[in-house]
């Protein structure tokens, strides 16, 4: 079986930095690190749509951005699209896309097209390639119409979809979604998640990592969910197998996510 993500033993250790005042009372004391990821292993297959979930500080984003090559592990190794995250970093970041809720990454007074443009040229696609790539994704998307009107005049639902557009300008095998949903309504975000499910993964045969905190978002959408507690994975399968996890084959997903976040059931 081929995998598009491999995790072993991923482990990040974040360690507080000491203010000069500190420094100067205390020179010699040690400040407590931050474990964010314990030793994570974990395999995603090709073409899978595979869902995250967790409280916050379990460690979810973390994970993405050591995978994404924004920041490195303290320990432990990796490979996305068959590229060891420590020494091919670029091969990485050049196979995957990021799609996040967060619309500041944007220039609101540009439009969709500028928009686009801007990160096409990011990606070094040249002008041709950039026209035709925004063209394709626009369709993709169904965006067309809105191109070349402002960011800010734009409505939630298009402004996530230009997330999507923009994440695939440059053809990535693996997409990692980071609550893309988060501000939309419940019937676009229904769109998104069918759009995600159906072109993204069914049609086009990509790799989708979802991070969500609504867990019938997971349910509806994944293959596979994978809860995080505490930096760890605590259980990661297809629903029945969370079920037989911890021993409930009529458990609902929020039956197990909290028997998951409050017992140790490894």
């Amino acid at each position: 079986m081929t995998y598009a993500i491999e995790t072993f033993d991923l482990t990040k250790e974040f360690f507080p930095a000491k203010s000069l005042h500190r420094l100067i009372l205390h020179p010699f004391q040690k400040e407590k690190s931050i474990l964010a990821i314990n030793n994570i292993s974990l395999q995603i297959r090709q073409g899978e749509l595979f869902c995250l979930v967790g409280p916050n500080g379990s460690g979810k984003t973390t994970l993405i951005k050591i995978l994404s090559c924004l920041i490195l592990p303290t320990k432990g190794r990796a490979k996305v699209c068959g590229y060891d995250i420590l020494k091919e970093g670029g091969r990485v970041k050049s196979s995957i896309g990021l799609v996040s809720g967060d619309e500041r990454s944007f220039y609101w007074r540009l439009t969709l097209r500028q928009n686009l443009c801007f990160y096409a040229l990011l990606y070094n696609l040249s002008q041709f390639e950039a026209k035709k790539k925004i063209e394709e994704v626009a369709s993709l998307l169904e965006i067309t119409p809105e191109l070349d009107k402002r960011f800010q005049e734009s409505s939630t639902g298009i402004k996530q979809r230009l997330s999507i557009a923009r994440s695939l300008l440059n053809n990535p095998q693996v997409l990692f979604m980071d609550e893309p949903t988060k501000s939309l309504d419940y019937a676009i975000a229904k769109d998104l998640r069918n759009f995600i499910k159906e072109r993204l993964v069914r049609e086009q045969k990509r790799t989708v990592v979802f991070i969500t905190h609504n867990l019938f978002e997971a349910e509806d959408l994944a293959e596979r969910i994978a809860i995080m507690y505490q930096g760890q994975i605590r259980v990661c399968g297809a629903l029945s197998e969370l079920c037989h996890k911890i021993n409930s084959p009529l458990a609902t997903i929020e039956e197990i996510y909290e028997r998951v976040t409050k017992e140790d059931i490894s």
